[in-house]
């Protein structure tokens, strides 16, 4: 029978010719399957010692599991969780072997960069009802795991998520340093004035964790002390070293009720934006330059000598320009008492900035308002996913020095020879 046929069917509106697409999808499904495989076997081997009575092995690979769909960036992968079995059937069920993949938790349906995405598209406008359609070119037409009542009980997660997360012990958390900051998103909040308050700490191992984070207003000492009195309040005894913020805060006053041991560190890129503001907008390279060579001078003595020299070539003619950095001195140069490894991340606030950086420019431009209970949400999920990827501290290996009470002088540890030569 003849089927050769000139007859072309039409394509289907919402599908989508891409065999490129087709072509990665089919390999990431191969590469998963692998992955899957691969990551039983080494779960098998580890219990090789493990043998019953017979000889047999206890733990042997049982199968795969169901056939089902897992929601990707490139679209629906099929899947097949490979079985475990513990074959010591007379234990009690407590006490069997049991199997979790960690690269296909049991009850997972999308993919972790996916949950990521979902925030936020939330923030930039898109309805629950709509996130099907917007992500159709991607998952295809279905989205079987992206249904507006899927979606609303996502919603109703992060809520738990955030809850278990504020109210969760910090008794046995250290950390060294602190950053904090109030960030504009600029769009879909309710009240103008008031911001998300953000506070970002330095554990001894050198990883960067967000400590607190609430909705509040950013000059006010009352909204910053709330946060740190609910943070030491959850057991966080122990003061950081240093805090590093803008000046124009209410943090400062509330740090100092809170943990008056800690040390200020006003954030270069805000200050010298600050100052730059006083002089003329065709000075501004020549200004920069000056303020470059106080913050990235080799020691305390030689930015003071930078310090003065700006004073001295600037204070007649623009005496608020440089009353706006001198006022500051002592917290624009704490840094020198640190780690000179820790010198890039103690002069800004930069840990904050670029967590925000993403989130400010997907919602600058959006419409409407969210409520401050969905914003402070939608914000949470991002900061918790990109969490996941922030970078340690350079010179890690200081940090226990500085938590013993080392001293530093000029970025360098102070021991009993360099005490003895700089007498």
């Amino acid at each position: 029978m003849k089927t050769d046929t000139t007859i072309l069917p039409f394509r289907q509106s919402e599908s989508i010719a891409d065999p490129l697409t087709e072509l990665a999808r089919e390999g990431a499904r191969r590469m998963l399957s692998e992955a899957l495989k691969a990551e039983a076997d080494a779960f098998v081997a580890s219990f090789a010692d493990e043998q019953l009575e017979d000889g047999r092995q206890r733990i042997v690979r049982h199968g795969f599991g169901p056939e089902r769909k897992i929601q990707t960036g490139i679209g629906a992968l099929d899947v097949q969780r490979p079985k475990v079995r513990d074959r010591m059937d007379a234990l009690d069920p407590a006490e069997k072997i049991r199997f979790t993949s960690n690269i296909l938790p049991k009850w997972a349906r999308r993919s972790v960069s996916l949950d990521a995405l979902l925030p936020v598209l939330y923030l930039k406008g898109i309805s629950t009802g709509d996130f099907q359609e917007a992500l159709s070119a991607i998952m295809g037409p279905d989205a079987p795991n992206l249904s507006p009542s899927v979606i609303s009980r996502l919603t109703a997660g992060w809520q738990g998520q955030y809850d278990a997360w504020a109210r969760r012990d910090l008794s046995a958390r250290h950390y060294v340093y602190m950053w904090a900051d109030g960030v504009y998103l600029q769009a879909r909040m309710e009240e103008n004035a008031e911001c998300m308050l953000v506070i970002i700490g330095a554990t001894p191992e050198g990883k960067k964790e967000l400590i607190g984070f609430q909705v509040g207003l950013r000059e006010s000492a009352q909204s910053w002390h709330e946060l740190l009195t609910d943070i030491k309040a959850r057991g966080l005894s122990v003061a950081p070293q240093i805090a590093v913020g803008d000046g124009a805060m209410g943090f400062w006053n509330a740090l100092d009720r809170t943990f008056p041991g800690t040390k200020h560190q006003r954030c270069w890129v805000h200050k010298a934006k600050n100052v730059q503001g006083y002089f003329p907008t065709q000075m501004a390279p020549v200004v920069k330059s000056d303020l470059n060579d106080i913050q990235h001078a080799a020691t305390r003595a030689e930015a003071e000598v930078a310090l003065a020299v700006f004073t001295e070539k600037y204070g007649s003619k623009y005496p608020k320009g440089v009353a706006c950095l001198t006022k500051d001195k002592d917290a624009m140069l704490a840094f020198f008492d640190f780690p000179a490894e820790h010198w890039g991340h103690l002069r800004t606030t930069n840990p904050i900035e670029s967590v925000f950086a993403t989130v400010r420019h997907r919602t600058v431009r959006t419409k409407g308002a969210l409520s401050q209970k969905t914003a402070k949400l939608m914000v949470f999920s991002l900061i918790q996913a990109a969490s996941k990827k922030w970078l340690r501290l350079k010179g890690k290996n200081q940090l226990p020095k500085v938590i013993e009470g080392i001293k530093f002088t000029d970025g360098i540890e102070q021991t009993n020879d360099t005490e003895n030569r700089a007498a």
